[in-house]
């Protein structure tokens, strides 16, 4: 038997100042972060012990660590950046899914939100 895991956090909410034009750096705005991870393994599922998982509460400081540090400009990079600090969090993570999701976009047109979701694997 194999078995194949996936943790999942939705809707992490953090303040942020990315964004191509200098009022959203500037002002700043609110970011929500979707993240599912793929483990190739979870001796958690088994032992009931924290340590034999990922802990998703300091996978969610991390992610609120780096939408609330240094400004980029683009949802690409900002969900590459993230990508890169989860699969180097922890060795069971083989890969995730990152959707940035930015609720409040500078366009002139009625848009509940833009997002990018980019999915990521880590080389073997």
């Amino acid at each position: 038997m194999s078995d194949r895991w996936t943790i999942s956090l939705e809707g992490l909410e953090i303040f942020g100042y990315h964004g191509v034009y200098p009022a959203e750096r500037e002002l700043g705005q609110r970011f929500v972060v979707d993240l599912d991870l793929e483990l190739l393994e979870c001796p958690g599922g088994a032992t009931d012990a924290l340590d034999d998982t990922v802990d998703y509460a300091s996978l969610a400081d991390l992610v609120a660590q780096t939408v609330g540090g240094e400004p980029v400009a683009l949802l690409e990079h900002l969900a590459s950046q993230l990508a890169d600090a989860v699969l180097t969090r922890d060795d069971r993570i083989a890969a995730v899914v990152v959707t940035v999701h930015k609720p409040q976009v500078a366009i002139p047109h009625s848009l509940s939100e833009a997002r990018v979701t980019l999915r990521r694997e880590k080389d073997e």
